[in-house]
């Protein structure tokens, strides 16, 4: 029952927050240009953004000059007339992601004042839109270091725009004079415009120095070859370019609230902006779920946000399964509370699972087969761990990337 609930919040919630409507809502504001109309759309979301985007278009009379597509691999849906198709890495950049970039740099080169760019921006358009300024070898073991130490997004972005031709305002830059409008997807807290997908068309925050503290903080060595580009400052305006917010993990929190009191459950976010340890959050949630089980009453506690995994081992894995397999243990043998956490896009790190479920009963499980949750943990391997079960949540890829949600259920206690 409580698992199937939950199916149905997570499911309810990502439905909500499908960029359609924000997109179609965004643009009744969009004056098309009296020249050429180019869309540029970058991220996990980006194919279902500028399918929505083309058919408001058509439906107002507007044709494009040309468009371009970039998201992960395996998240293209089908042919948009007049737009290019590619997909590439996600996290790390590779090469297919480049090629896509310096295909967009040529068709948006050379762009007039009566000309526009309609730009739409979702998660992942980090790794996916990039051009960088030392080598991509380079490139990817920074961000692989940057991933593994535990620096949050606001960090990674910071670094990355500064080795970047299109991040941190420099795709604006490139446009000009033409005019750009942007539908951002936001898959960071507080929906800050230079850290969400690396800000390629938002006058960036952040300096020189606050990248080379970034580097202190975590100890990280950088080549000597790229440390030139980390004392280039990136631009500080972007005259040309206007922004919309389209959706974000508030509004996720908010469709998972009102689908769970659907449900029956007393519901409480209780936070938006989580941003710390997976583990230590999934162990949080699980003793705080626990303090409020002899209830009468059935409650859902949600979280919305993104933690970070500090990797200690070699296991596979995402920041939602190990919020999941850390929960486990101390639910322990409860049998009217359950957790789940889920990210939107239906990608929880380099797996094919979207996020995990637990109850009172999985701890026992795993170990029953043979698999020691705490061992599995130590070793960042909660995707091996909660699939030994049948915990993993594998949605497939949803179409939107908004950030991540994660629910304690509690039912009635058991006389």
């Amino acid at each position: 029952m409580m698992r199937e609930d939950a199916e149905k919040i997570y499911t309810g919630a990502i439905t909500a927050s499908l960029p359609d409507s924000a997109v179609r809502e965004a643009l009744r504001s969009f004056s098309p240009p009296s020249g050429r109309l180019i869309l540029v759309a970058i991220g996990k979301a980006a194919w279902q953004m500028a399918h929505t985007a083309t058919e408001y278009l058509s439906g107002i009379g507007v044709a494009l000059d040309a468009g371009a597509v970039i998201t992960k691999y395996g998240h293209l849906k089908g042919e948009i007339p007049g737009v290019e198709m590619y997909e590439a890495g996600h996290p790390i950049p590779d090469e297919m992601g480049v090629f896509a970039t310096e295909r967009v740099l040529s068709i948006t080169k050379g762009l007039a004042e009566d000309d526009a760019v309609l730009f739409l921006i979702s998660g992942g358009g980090s790794a996916l839109f990039e051009s960088p300024l030392c080598t991509l070898s380079e490139l990817s073991e920074i961000t692989r270091a940057l991933l593994a130490c535990g620096a949050d997004i606001n960090e990674i972005n910071a670094v990355r725009k500064h080795l970047s031709k299109v991040k941190g305002g420099r795709f604006a830059e490139h446009v000009y004079p033409a005019k750009v409008f942007a539908i951002a997807l936001s898959d960071v807290i507080g929906n800050r415009l230079d850290t969400i997908a690396s800000g390629p068309t938002a006058p960036d925050k952040s300096t020189v120095g606050e990248v080379s503290e970034i580097l202190k903080k975590y100890g990280l060595e950088i080549f000597d070859s790229v440390y030139d580009f980390l004392t280039r400052e990136t631009p500080k305006t972007a005259e040309n370019a206007t922004h919309r917010i389209g959706g974000s993990v508030s509004a996720l929190c908010r469709a998972a609230k009102e689908i769970s009191e659907s449900l029956g459950y007393k519901a409480q976010i209780l936070c938006d902006d989580e941003c710390g340890i997976a583990r230590e959050v999934g162990e949080s949630l699980a003793r705080l779920a626990l303090e409020k089980s002899d209830t009468d009453t059935p409650i859902a506690l949600i979280i919305g946000g993104e933690t970070v995994v500090k990797l200690r081992g070699n296991g596979l894995g995402g920041r939602n399964q190990e919020i999941a397999l850390s929960a486990a243990k101390l639910i322990s043998g409860k049998e009217n509370i359950a957790i789940f956490s889920v990210g939107s896009d239906g990608t929880d790190g380099p797996t094919d699972a979207a996020g995990g479920y637990v109850d009172g009963e999985s701890y026992e499980k795993m170990l029953s087969v043979g698999v020691d949750p705490t061992a599995y943990l130590e070793n960042n391997d909660s995707y091996h761990a909660l699939k030994s079960v049948d915990s993993l949540i594998v949605t497939g890829p949803t179409g939107t990337n908004v950030n991540d949600v994660s629910v304690a259920l509690i039912g009635r206690r058991m006389r």
